[in-house]
């Protein structure tokens, strides 16, 4: 009886492990991500996923721009074709953007040729609407299997990931958002937001806007400054490990 017990227990283990890979921000076994930079830092990246998103998108750059701040945008295709216009305004203000696929899958379901496709045609309408292709990839919702990491890199892409979650996706009051973030703050924080949603265009995002604001006048008064992923990974130091917050 032993026997069975123990193998069924050891599938189990296995699969606890794989959806661990596949889904935790910091987890590294299905391959390496950025998660974040030094501890020892005084930085902080403002991150913002499934846009571009009218007007929300606008709303955030106009706060980001009175705020003298720089931050990293991971666009789905589907809006870049929709909005080319503030794909280009993104860059022209300075701001880092990175490919979050074409429709927003779970890449961890994805088969190997449907995540290239899915990959290639966000690289693809970035590269129509501005001439650039981006560097940066974050895979929705973190998912991702070992194919995912390796067909990003094939693709010149540099995993992204983060270690404090916002949770604005549920749509809270901005104070709740700031409180989230605040108890997970730290150098080197990537803070996972989102300037708009996979479930469609034009969803409503000036909570996040709202809290974006609240938070760079804290922690700039703390002594701390906001670069972009790319500068953030230009540091000397960078942790691949950085724990995550909920």
């Amino acid at each position: 009886m032993l026997g069975p017990l123990i193998g069924a227990g050891a599938v189990v283990a296995t699969a606890g492990a794989a959806a661990y890979h596949a889904m935790a921000p910091w987890a590294q076994g299905f391959g390496a991500t950025f998660v974040g930079g030094s501890p020892s830092s005084k930085q902080i990246a403002l991150t913002y996923d499934d846009g571009p998103n009218d007007p929300h998108t606008f709303k955030l750059l106009d706060v980001l721009a009175n705020d003298d701040v720089r931050a990293t945008f991971f666009l789905i295709g589907r809006y870049v074709e929709r909005r080319p216009d503030i794909v280009r305004d993104l860059l022209k203000a300075g701001h880092a953007i990175g490919n979050h696929t074409l429709t927003h899958p779970s890449l961890a379901l994805t088969g190997a040729e449907q995540t290239r496709i899915q990959l290639e045609e966000c690289q693809r309408a970035v590269q129509d609407a501005t001439g650039e292709s981006p560097r940066l990839f974050r895979p929705p919702f973190g998912a991702r299997r070992p194919h995912t990491l390796r067909i990003a890199r094939s693709l010149g892409l540099e995993p992204v990931m983060w270690n404090v979650t916002s949770w604005d996706w549920k749509v809270p009051p901005a104070a709740k958002i700031v409180e989230t973030c605040n108890r997970h703050i730290g150098g080197g924080a990537v803070i996972l937001m989102h300037d708009g949603s996979h479930l469609g265009f034009g969803a409503d995002r000036w909570q996040t806007v709202v809290a974006t604001h609240l938070l760079i006048e804290e922690w700039r008064a703390k002594g701390y400054e906001f670069v972009t992923i790319p500068e953030m990974m230009g540091s000397s130091v960078v942790s691949r490990q950085s724990p995550v917050a909920g």
